[in-house]
């Protein structure tokens, strides 16, 4: 009797991990901050649909491809040709130098897709995450992204950032406007039309409305939009002059933003209407481009009343303010990491724009991009892995990332035509 309650002890978890796959399979941690990290080596055979004898298709292939690229955006995988093992999801995974593999398959019934995906660790045989949906069609793709970042999450602790987006500036249409991407570089819209001049998109803490600057009403007025629809566009600040570059609280309910009403460009913090609470800049020099810490204690923010423009901090309790930035005479756009720990700015170094990174605590910076050509505007990954940022070469401006250790640069959303600049990558995503 004893023993068969030994052997119904030992066999609860396997049945636990059967039924409910993904909920209690072990975790999986891979250091991504250590600096002797390889790539692991990834897997990802075409989905199989279930309609058709688990063979292949056009739309698996198709599934598979978001699934590879939004699994090697995060950096820390490489994913094998599925040519090299026929496309196979009973390959020999261990021959082909795989150490995980994400195996998928599909069934279409009235324009719903049932989709069924799972994480094998190869070297330990078995199953670590796994996950059944329903959508439809059009839905499939964000699906898809959630799964990669759940298992994102299996594998190193932190959630992924597949489902989140860049915003940008692009003169493709003749006019400098806003668009908006996936963080894939697909489905790119264009945001604002107002064939006109607009700037500086940022988006709210919530990542559920994108502001900017227009100047089509003939001042440079802050706008606000929903990005779910891109329908609904509302002035927010109208003051005579500048009314740009906002930085959200926490709660989404203030922000601090560049006005000039008074003449000087100077720091203000409103409510989200634009209703002026507090100026917090004097005219002690031109005071601009603000960057809130992530639990709004402290701001940053750029200001040339030492003579040059350098990154200061402000304690939003005291109002006290002290200079961060001391090397180059030329430091701007400040943009606080998501976790805290850094903040990335625009440095010019040797009479060239480089991203450069420093503690808010300060101590001297660190430089992340070395190629040639002018690189400016840093804006934060979601996970505070990655910068994005313009890189102008040949009198083109494009849009690239880079991780913060200076790795993996890569040209962001090339078959675009137009320049890009001003990015700004969104929070996480929940739709």
């Amino acid at each position: 009797m004893k023993h068969r309650q030994f052997l119904l002890l030992l066999l609860i978890p396997l049945l636990l991990a059967l039924l409910l796959p993904g909920q209690v399979a072990a975790r999986i941690y891979l250091d991504i901050t250590s600096p002797e990290l390889r790539k692991i080596a990834m897997a990802i055979p075409p989905l199989v649909d279930r309609a058709k004898d688990d063979q292949p298709t056009d739309s698996g292939r198709q599934m598979a491809d978001i699934l590879s690229r939004a699994m090697e955006l995060h950096g820390f995988s490489e994913t094998i040709d599925p040519k090299l093992y026929g496309e196979r999801q009973d390959a020999n995974w261990q021959r082909h130098g795989a150490e995980f593999v994400i195996q998928g398959s599909y069934r279409e019934i009235g324009g719903n897709f049932q989709l069924e995906l799972r994480l094998l660790d190869i070297n330990a045989g078995r199953m670590i995450h796994g996950r059944r949906y329903q959508a439809p069609r059009e839905l499939v793709r964000r699906q898809l992204l959630r799964y990669i970042d759940e298992s994102v999450e299996v594998l190193t602790g932190k959630k992924g950032i597949s489902n989140s987006k860049i915003a940008f500036v692009s003169d493709a249409t003749g006019h400098k406007e806003i668009h908006l991407a996936d963080i894939l570089g697909d489905n790119v819209r264009q945001v604002t039309r107002h064939q006109y001049l607009a700037v500086s998109p940022r988006f709210t803490r919530d990542g559920e409305h994108l502001t900017y600057t227009s100047h089509h009403r003939g001042n440079a007025n802050l706008y606000q939009t929903n990005i779910r629809e891109l329908k609904t566009t509302r002035a927010i600040s109208r003051w005579v002059g500048l009314n740009m570059t906002p930085t959200w609280a926490p709660d989404d309910n203030r922000m601090v933003l560049t006005l000039s009403r008074d003449g000087n460009p100077d720091l203000y913090l409103t409510e989200r209407t634009g209703k002026i609470i507090r100026r917090l800049t004097h005219g002690e020099g031109v005071n601009v481009s603000p960057s809130f810490s992530p639990d709004g204690r402290r701001l940053a923010f750029v200001s040339d009343r030492s003579g040059t423009p350098q990154i200061y901090l402000m304690d939003m309790r005291t109002m006290a303010i002290q200079r961060l930035t001391f090397q180059g005479h030329d430091n701007t756009t400040p943009s606080w990491s998501p976790d805290g720990k850094w903040i990335a700015y625009t440095s010019r170094i040797d009479g060239v724009l480089h991203i450069a990174v420093i503690s808010p605590e300060g101590g001297p910076p660190r430089q992340v991009t070395r190629t040639w050509g002018h690189h400016e505007s840093p804006s934060w990954s979601p996970d505070s892995r990655q910068l994005v940022f313009a890189r102008l070469r040949h009198d083109r401006e494009e849009l690239c990332a880079i991780f913060l250790d200076g790795s993996g640069l890569r040209v962001l959303f090339g078959d675009q035509s137009g320049n890009h600049s001003m990015p700004q990558w969104s929070p996480r995503l929940a739709w």
